[in-house]
């Protein structure tokens, strides 16, 4: 059985990760008018892998007989100006869910519930690939700058670019 305080973080959470999905998908929207099809491939598949996450919380909570709280849906509001702007917000993004998840564990060593400590782990490790991974992205579009050129190579570079991310979000 989940506590009432670890129920509301979990749920707390789970609006963390739907807001994520909807994130990238609005950041592959945008790639994908613009032409981007690599960047936009890449969003796209990780508006799905957050949406697992969502999921993958969704079901804990059922499972350990809490109710899971599905949260209303809301437009992203985001920095098109540039890849920069784009690509830092992304990169803060990916922070701020880390820290999220590290105040998720925090409550269950609070609250004494191992079992949901030890479910988190797997998040704490998601997270850890997920900063490297908006950090090395980050890291080349510094280093194309304004290169029309370089941003082509990096747009086809984006179609297979899977970071250190695992092959599923189990």
């Amino acid at each position: 059985m989940l506590s009432k305080t670890i129920e509301a973080a979990v749920n707390n959470q789970i609006k963390v990760e739907a807001d994520s999905s909807q994130i990238y998908l609005a950041m592959a929207s945008w790639a994908e008018v613009q032409g981007f099809e690599g960047i936009a491939t890449f969003m796209y598949a990780q508006s799905d892998e957050e949406r697992m996450h969502m999921l993958k919380l969704v079901k804990y909570v059922n499972q350990r007989g809490g109710q899971a709280q599905i949260p209303a849906v809301i437009e992203p509001s985001l920095d098109y100006s540039s890849f920069k702007a784009l690509f830092t917000q992304l990169f803060e993004h990916e922070v701020m869910v880390s820290a999220s998840i590290n105040e998720l564990v925090h409550v269950s060593l609070s609250e004494r519930d191992y079992a949901t400590h030890n479910f988190l782990q797997w998040y704490v490790s998601e997270q850890i690939e997920e900063e490297a991974t908006a950090r090395t992205i980050l890291d080349k579009i510094n280093l194309i700058g304004d290169d029309k050129g370089g941003l082509y190579l990096f747009d086809n570079d984006m179609k297979n670019f899977s970071g250190n991310q695992p092959s599923s979000a189990q």
